[in-house]
């Protein structure tokens, strides 16, 4: 009886050890399944980019800074290295959308009806804030750290030879950095839906995102305070604006909470 016993507790232990992983191999499929469409969309997105980078590079290229000093190539592969930026680039707003919406079908299975539309609404913001991202990052930022560095060399006397590769590559880490960063209001938002983050937590958790957000503007400015404030300012606000947003969703989830509880002990009664 006794060795019954065990062999029968044994068994429980290895079923409940096989029920466990199963959910864990399963979200780790769907987890590679999300990846790899996001991956194909990438590659698609990177073919298209191949093609547009020509007028998009025109467009730049007929913009100030660019229109008003020569830009050199200092290798053969430059030209290309500079076709596979724009590429990625474009490639990059493309697969925003998708992957936002791949992220909200992953968690779905997860999700209660409501939330599932509550979270579902966001997707087609993000290629909006992701836009609106690159023309602040484009028309406000990157002007101002362009004429800083070149400021900085005609206090020096030093006579300027800038390379397309330079120009772009310090162009696009100014800009990717700042566009991804417009999509935290979404994120925060989408997050608060599913139950992740909340405004309480979000303002215990203020003063470690300020240091984040002017940390990151001192990173991605030449290092003089007003370029700092500049970036660092909107990027504060930008945290400030996700609270509130996510306030927003936290009360509706709130009420919805209530409204459920009222019916419950009206049907109970």
């Amino acid at each position: 009886m006794e060795s019954s016993s065990r062999s029968g507790t044994s068994f429980d232990r290895e079923r409940i050890r096989e029920e466990g992983l199963m959910p864990i191999l399963e979200h780790l499929g769907e987890l590679r399944k999300r990846i790899i469409y996001i991956l194909i969309v990438i590659v698609i997105g990177l073919v298209l980019g191949l093609i547009a980078a020509g007028p998009a590079y025109d467009y730049l290229m007929a913009q100030e800074p660019a229109k008003t000093m020569p830009l050199h190539a200092f290798s053969l592969w430059d030209g290309i290295g500079m076709y596979m930026k724009f590429a990625f680039i474009i490639a990059l707003i493309l697969a925003i959308p998708f992957t936002a919406y791949q992220l909200w079908a992953f968690v779905k299975p997860a999700l209660k009806k409501n939330e599932q539309r509550a979270a579902l609404k966001y997707v087609p913001f993000a290629l909006l804030m992701f836009l609106v991202g690159l023309a602040f990052s484009y028309f406000v930022v990157f002007p101002l750290a362009f004429h800083f560095t070149r400021s900085v060399s005609a206090s020096l006397n030093l006579e300027e030879t800038i390379g397309i590769t330079q120009y772009f590559t310090f162009m696009f880490n100014i800009l990717i950095p700042i566009s991804l960063l417009f999509e935290l209001p979404l994120v925060i938002m989408f997050l608060t839906a599913i139950k992740v983050l909340n405004p309480i937590r979000l303002r215990k958790m203020r003063r470690l995102a300020y240091f984040i957000m002017i940390f990151i503007g001192v990173i991605v400015t030449p290092p003089d305070f007003i370029s700092d404030i500049t970036v660092a300012i909107p990027l504060i606000l930008l945290y400030e604006f996700s609270v509130f947003l996510s306030g927003a969703v936290y009360r509706k989830q709130l009420a919805a909470a209530e409204r459920n509880q009222d019916l419950d002990e009206e049907i109970d009664a």
